[in-house]
């Protein structure tokens, strides 16, 4: 009798052995879980800041080839359509004063926008990204600096007084790097203000709105088919202030293509505000819907997004 006990005795020892590994199993497997979780974190963040380290050491290769320090822009392959991220910016200043569009301006074409400063007055970084030329030009951009941004942007910051960076120096959306001045080929202080794709001038305006203190989108779509009328249309709904824009006397306007000289003085076009649709547009432009889908276009049911420029007439 006692040796069938023994036998009882180790066989349910045996099975609750055989019960018990499984689950010691899963409470190991359950209390690593959490921990490989974890891990999986760290390794995402360190291959985050591994990206990001990348990034602002050679900004936007996926766009230039090379990293030179020789020129201020050249223009190399533009992409069919980019997309700019236009998030994590800082106005370059704090002056809400446009005095000169970019476009057409005494015989020749003016790349970007002058935004009237003072003497002293400080200059940032537009978006985080590395210093690629820190120059003087006498005859041209006066003490100015291009600094190339992770989004693909290079921006260019001219008619200095002073620089605060150096060549090759990382930099931080809205760090000071400059002062305002009147160096160069420049008649009063001001900044003159460009963006820049592949070496191709964009239009400031389609990017940043300078008398709200903003970036007009959270990105800007550039497509390589629509960028130069975009640009002409931009311009129209710019207010210059705090000094007259230079009109083109005639025998400059002979340097300019007769085409261009008329697109700037008989298209007409409306940047779409927040709220706005195809019909309120026309209501408000004395168009139809359907003039405005032909000149765009766009379908009727379509919806239009703030900062879109249309074309109306």
């Amino acid at each position: 009798m006692k040796l069938k006990e023994i036998y009882s005795l180790i066989i349910l020892t045996l099975l609750l052995t055989l019960v018990t590994v499984p689950v010691s199993a899963q409470d190991l497997l359950a209390r690593q879980a959490p921990v490989d979780r974890r891990m999986r974190a760290v390794d995402t963040l360190a291959l985050k800041a591994v990206i990001e380290r990348e990034s602002l050491e050679n900004p936007a290769a996926q766009l230039y080839e090379d990293w030179d320090n020789t020129y201020a822009h050249k223009q190399t392959e533009l992409p069919d359509s980019f997309r700019i991220s236009l998030k994590h910016f800082c106005m370059p200043t704090t002056s809400r004063v446009i005095t000169s569009k970019m476009g057409p301006r005494w015989g020749r074409v003016h790349k970007g926008l002058d935004i009237k400063v003072y003497i002293g007055d400080t200059i940032r970084a537009a978006f985080s990204g590395k210093v690629r030329i820190k120059r003087y030009e006498a005859r041209g951009y006066g003490k100015f600096l291009v600094i190339r941004h992770p989004n693909g942007l290079e921006t260019i910051y001219g008619h200095m007084s002073d620089w605060l960076v150096e060549e090759d120096q990382t930099v931080k959306a809205g760090q000071p790097i400059g002062l305002g001045g009147n160096t160069g080929r420049s008649t009063g202080s001001h900044l003159h203000f460009e963006t820049r794709l592949c070496g191709v001038a964009l239009n400031p305006a389609l990017l940043f709105d300078f008398v709200n203190q903003d970036v007009t989108a959270d990105y800007y779509m550039f497509r390589k088919s629509d960028y130069e009328h975009e640009s002409v249309a931009v311009n129209k709904t710019i207010q210059l202030d705090g000094a007259q824009e230079p009109t083109l006397a005639a025998e400059e306007q002979r340097d300019i293509p007769a085409s261009e000289v008329r697109q700037y003085t008989e298209t007409r076009y409306h940047k779409v505000s927040a709220g706005e649709t195809l019909y309120s547009i026309a209501r408000r432009r004395g168009v139809t819907v359907e003039q405005l889908c032909k000149l765009n276009h766009l379908t009727r049911d379509i919806k239009v997004r703030p900062g879109q420029i249309l074309r109306y007439s």
